[in-house]
Parts: C-alpha cells; sequence; structure tokens
C-alpha cells in the first residue's frame, strides 16, 4: 500500500479514538507515527509538536498535517488531516443529533461527566509525554537536560509572579532555546 492511503488509515483510528481534542492526541500519534511504525523520530515529534502548538488552528489537526507532510509530502498531509478530522466530524453530526433529542435524559448527562473525566486522563498524559520530552529528549529518565529544565522554572515564574502574556513566555523561551541550542 501507498505512504499516503496508510497515514489516512492510521490517522483515522487516531481521530476515531481522541476523545478530549488536541492535546489528548499527541500520545497516540506518538504512539503511531515514532514507536509502532517508526516513520518520524522523536526529535522530530517533539518538533513538531512545537511547530504545532505555534501555528493558528487546532492542535490534533496541526500535528497530523505536520506528522504528514513530514512522512508523506503534501499528499502525506492532506491524507493525514483529513483522516484525523473525518471520524470527529461524523461523530460529532451524530452526536449532535442525538444530544438534541435526549437533552433531559440524566443518564445522558452522566455519561457526558465520565467522558470528561476520561479526558482530563487523557490531556495529563499528553501533558506529561511533552514535559518527559522537553526535559529528557526522549532518553528515558536518566539524563535530565538541565538548561531545559532552568527555562521551564524561568517561564512558570514569569507566568506566576509578573502574569507576563503567554505570547511574550513563549517568544522568550523561543529565544533562549536558540541561544541554548544553536
Amino acid at each position: 500500500m501507498n505512504t499516503s492511503w496508510n497515514l489516512f488509515i492510521v490517522f483515522l483510528k487516531i481521530g476515531l479514538f481522541s476523545i478530549g481534542g488536541g492535546y489528548a492526541v499527541i500520545p497516540l500519534i506518538r504512539e503511531q507515527a515514532v514507536e509502532k511504525t517508526g516513520w518520524i523520530s522523536e526529535k522530530m515529534f517533539t518538533d513538531i509538536i512545537t511547530i504545532s502548538q505555534m501555528t493558528p488552528g487546532p492542535l490534533a489537526v496541526n500535528t497530523s498535517t505536520f506528522a504528514g507532510l513530514q512522512i508523506g509530502g503534501i499528499a502525506g498531509a492532506l491524507a493525514a488531516t483529513v483522516g484525523c478530522v473525518l471520524c470527529g466530524v461524523v461523530i460529532s453530526l451524530g452526536l449532535y443529533r442525538f444530544f438534541q433529542a435526549c437533552q433531559t435524559s440524566a443518564f445522558v448527562l452522566d455519561v457526558l461527566n465520565g467522558l470528561k473525566s476520561a479526558s482530563l486522563g487523557l490531556i495529563l498524559s499528553a501533558a506529561f509525554t511533552i514535559i518527559g520530552l522537553a526535559l529528557y529528549g526522549g532518553a528515558g529518565f536518566s539524563s535530565l537536560n538541565p538548561a531545559a529544565l532552568c527555562l521551564l522554572l524561568a517561564a512558570l515564574f514569569m507566568l506566576r509572579k509578573w502574569r507576563i502574556h503567554p505570547v511574550l513566555i513563549m517568544l522568550f523561551s523561543g529565544i533562549a532555546g536558540l541561544v541554548l541550542y544553536l
């Protein structure tokens, strides 16, 4: 099978099981694109996440698009993006019709509360994945990057103490990363 078709199928599965949106989908994409298929390296995945967060649009769509672009060019980007989004669109349309019909059901409201909890777990998993990649570079927990830790602590300090706008902190972090890593 060709790469675009493989990307479509893999990202269709990711889109089908990515309850919770952008941050919840990161571990799923990492598992498929880095660990199972080996299409991209851990470093490339980290770069894709960074770029995806800085560009406008939904994180899951951006990540899928950039991963597909790295793996299969323009056709790969299109296949991965459509695959990731297709299930969400179809499911959303079906759920809309369902919730219009069952909007007063206590059972349906309880199910939604359960889904919120599962979504929170997936988001926390994505946060730990991103922090682990940033601080340890995918080399396990044996090689802490002190510069990355200092940048993280400085960014958190500026955000909490002086309430600096997050965009300015991202700009500061990017400049610091250029200085430290180039």
